[in-house]
């Protein structure tokens, strides 16, 4: 079976992170991609930084040829393969690739069906587009290094300016995450490239689908900084009215512990959220107990979510790390795995690519690879049951294509009338956003699953979500808000007939049903895709998983877990560099995609599902796991079979950056970011400063960061800058400016809408720009139940039966005042009467 984009010709014109990762996406799902590269070769592949193994994967299964396009001669082959490309994906600054006849209304002239995808780092038309499109510099400019922390207040009241609600709350710097130190963190992980990657590749997979009714490409735009937005929509929601009981949590602050502790062989473990009860009555004898008493469902010991649970925890976390030292780490993850607890060892990436598991489910594959011998590296992203994908053939040297593609040109020049009148637009309906009548099922839990299902109804989507009685508690958090906008609500209780036969009656009109609960769950329901395929064959079903599929498929998984599995924590937290004598501890990023990359991936599999079934009339399965985004987030570092790896730059435990020039500075004010790492731009760094260079990476930082201390941010910032060094300060307050950016309002970036509970809601908004058939955003976050009587009555039901099922429990409403009881073994209590009182009072002594 051939992949879903079989057939599909893409030209690769970038450079950098996001725009190969979003080709080699392309290109492990069937198409026939060509990297275009300047003589000598892309300079990414060459430059020192943590790009340059992460080309050996991105590069994978693309055709090389190498054209200056700065020469008629070369621009002419690039113009004549985009006569009979389907897709160009370009990373030129705002207006560059208009000056060489390269741009969306150049190209579409020649090619009405091309859609072109353009990869910047701002943007075009707001006040930064002219700023690096470098990224640890968007990180900087955007404040997205302070979020890796967080703020003491929270991530609510800090977008509000709103003080530390606990300011006499005093926590030692081992129970929190991040360095011993002020100020803001330097990640491994490039977050705003992923971001834009996930970003570009939903973009395009919905402008294929639209190609398919109107006929038309299109311009597909997103940005470095749209990725940022994508990775901070979770805490950059600024509310009216934040005080709600139920909205703010401790969950974004940077005082609350993680969930991180040490066990007694020196290896890290993370249990979230952490469960206190399991812990500690796991570890009370000489022996693990793996089967401690967990029968009461949100029991007294567990941690709640409101803000006043940070005394709580700050109460217990040394005694739950004295609880975990008494074990090693394995022990642990499998006395978890047997209690049905979220925990996973904290491990590196090349650990994580050496697991045989993984390797058996296909989301980390195997090469050879002509430098580096073979390899291991992130597999397939997803699973398409009808038009499955598979990774590429490893990277060509660069120009390896180049004779073979210009006769291909030359061929296309050739026929350049029949290519014409091939590429003539088909009629059909234009202007719709793309998947406009789509109507999508959406079953999912917490973020993973919704946050996909949230992306189809920003692409026009109706999505029906099906809610629980007891969502109510989820849904009135402000984390829930982030992936539940634009959709309908319908309560259903899914264990009366009754609801499952409304359900059933929903999905025979539904295009898509997706969810991410437990795959077993789903058969013993029989809502699993063989029973709904029966009543409707053309059905595209998507599951998303914690884990990959195998032993670990099974046990609960999240954001946090799956990103200690495949090595983000470990690299983040700067684990793998000694420094100073010192190593890093775990950090769970709050700007991470795990859950979020799930949902992106969920989404992107469907919009490919879509447009195979506009073009076949079949339907598939095809399922994703947070596993899945994890790995290709960690895919710039690549693994020998035994879990060994290769050099590469590595951040150590004061999480400042890569080297002297590339890393982050204090100033006497603040904070700038420095990534002077190309030879003009270190030149310009050290004559700028007057800093004598050095061949030792420690002295030539001291150095430099003497000289920067001794000035304040804004002139560090003027002189750099001036003398054409790459550089930023660090702003902890463009979040808080964010929402009130007319140009980012104009294109829709963040959105404004009043909610009945928390007042005016300020969000992030469309992640990526479509020309002819935009993105739109259909209304504010759900409440739980509260379409339920206009969807029943829209199917047919009477109100009397409405009602009936109402007061027996089988449906609920907006705001439903009664609950059904449940069953005393599982009956929901608050935690212990006064806990975060008494520890409140404590604190203040």
């Amino acid at each position: 079976m051939a992949g879903v984009l079989d057939k599909l010709k893409v030209l690769d014109l970038t450079s950098g992170v996001a725009g190969p990762m979003t080709t080699m996406l392309l290109g492990d799902n069937g198409a026939d991609v060509i990297k275009i590269e300047p003589p000598g070769g892309d300079p990414a592949r060459h430059e020192p930084g943590p790009q340059q193994l992460g080309y050996t994967v991105w590069q994978r299964g693309k055709r090389s040829a190498c054209l200056d396009l700065t020469k008629a001669d070369d621009r002419d082959v690039l113009l004549a393969l985009a006569r009979s490309a389907d897709i160009l994906v370009e990373s030129c600054a705002p207006g560059e690739a208009a000056k060489l006849g390269l741009d969306y209304a150049s190209l579409s002239k020649l090619n009405p069906r091309l859609i072109v995808c353009s990869i910047t780092g701002y943007g075009r038309d707001n006040p930064h587009s002219g700023r690096p499109a470098i990224d640890a510099l968007v990180q900087a400019r955007t404040g997205l290094m302070f979020e890796q922390r967080g703020w003491p207040e929270g991530a609510l009241n800090h977008m509000n300016g709103e003080p530390d609600p606990f300011p006499d709350l005093e926590i030692p710097p081992e129970w929190v995450q991040g360095a011993a130190r002020e100020g803001p963190l330097f990640v491994a992980s490039q977050w705003p490239s992923l971001g834009a990657f996930f970003n570009a590749s939903l973009g395009i997979a919905a402008a294929l689908r639209a190609r398919e009714i109107t006929g038309r490409g299109q311009w597909v735009e997103t940005s470095l900084l749209q990725g940022a937005l994508a990775g901070a929509a979770g805490v950059w929601q600024r509310a009216e009215k934040i005080d709600v009981p139920g909205f703010d949590t401790w969950i974004l602050n940077s005082k609350s512990s993680k969930g991180h502790f040490q066990a007694k062989d020196g290896h890290w473990l993370h249990n979230w959220v952490p469960n206190p009860r399991f812990i500690l009555q796991a570890a009370q004898g000489d022996t693990l107990n793996a089967s401690p008493d967990l029968t009461v469902q949100n029991d007294p010991d567990r941690f709640g979510t409101g803000p006043e649970e940070i005394l709580v925890m700050s109460h217990y976390q040394p005694i739950l790390a004295e609880a975990v030292a008494k074990f090693p780490v394995q022990d642990w993850i499998e006395a978890a795995a047997t209690a049905e607890m979220t925990m996973q060892p904290v491990r590196s990436i090349e650990a994580s690519l050496a697991d045989p598991a993984f390797l058996a489910d296909g989301c980390v594959t195997e090469m050879n690879d002509p430098g580096l011998g073979t390899i291991r590296t992130v597999g397939n992203a997803f699973n398409m049951s009808a038009t499955p994908g598979k990774p590429g053939a490893p990277a060509v040297a660069p120009g390896a294509n180049t004779d073979e593609v210009k006769a291909e040109a030359a061929k296309i020049i050739a026929d350049a009338q029949q290519a014409v009148a091939s590429g003539k637009p088909a009629a059909g309906k234009a202007g719709k956003a793309p998947l406009d009548g789509i109507v999508v099922l959406d079953l999912g839990l917490a973020i993973a699953g919704p946050f996909g299902t949230q992306l189809l109804s920003d692409l026009g989507a109706t999505v029906i979500k099906i809610n629980g009685l007891f969502d109510l508690f989820w849904h009135r958090v402000h984390i829930a808000y982030m992936a539940n906008r634009g959709k309908q609500s319908i309560t259903l209780n899914l264990k009366d007939p009754r609801a499952m036969k409304i359900l059933l009656e929903l999905v025979r009109k539904a295009d898509v049903i997706q969810h991410n609960m437990r795959y077993d769950a789903a058969e013993r329901l029989k809502i699993d895709y063989e029973s709904l395929k029966a009543i409707k064959p053309d059905l595209i079903y998507c599951h998303t998983r914690g884990f990959e599929r195998g032993a670990r498929a099974k046990l609960p998984g999240n954001d946090q877990t799956g990103a200690c599995l495949s090595g983000i924590q470990f690299e983040d937290g700067g684990m793998s560099h000694d420094e100073g004598g010192a190593t890093g501890h775990p950090l769970w990023s709050f700007t991470s995609f795990g859950d979020t990359g799930n949902g992106f991936l969920s989404a992107i599999a469907i919009c490919n599902a879509i447009y195979h079934r506009d073009r076949t009339g079949e339907g598939q399965f095809v399922d994703t796991s947070i596993i899945n985004a994890a790995l290709l987030n960690t895919s710039y570092a690549v693994a020998k079979p035994d879990g060994s790896g290769f050099a590469r730059p590595r951040i150590g435990a004061q999480q400042l950056g890569y080297s002297a020039l590339h890393r982050l500075y204090e100033t006497s004010d603040g904070w700038i970011c420095v990534v002077a790492t190309a030879a003009a731009a270190r030149a310009a760094l050290l004559k700028t400063l007057g800093v004598a260079d050095s061949q030792d990476d420690a002295t030539l930082a001291a150095a430099i960061g003497a000289k920067l201390k001794a000035l304040s941010g804004k002139d560090a910032f003027a002189s750099l800058d001036g003398a054409g060094v790459p550089v930023e300060i660090v702003d902890p307050e463009f979040s808080r400016k964010l929402h009130d950016v007319p140009e980012f309002q104009k294109q829709q970036m963040v959105v404004s809408y009043p909610h009945p509970h928390v007042g005016k809601l300020d969000q992030i908004g469309l992640l990526f720009s479509l020309s002819d058939t935009p993105g739109v955003i259909q209304g504010r976050p759900l409440i739980v139940g509260e379409h339920t009587q206009s969807i029943l009555a829209g199917m047919g039901y009477s109100e009397a039966e409405i009602k009936t099922m109402e007061e027996q429990f089988a449906i609920g409403f907006a705001g439903m005042p009664r609950m059904p009881p449940r069953p005393a073994a599982t009956q929901a209590q608050a935690p212990k009467p006064g806990m975060a009182s008494l520890l409140e009072k404590e604190a203040k002594q």
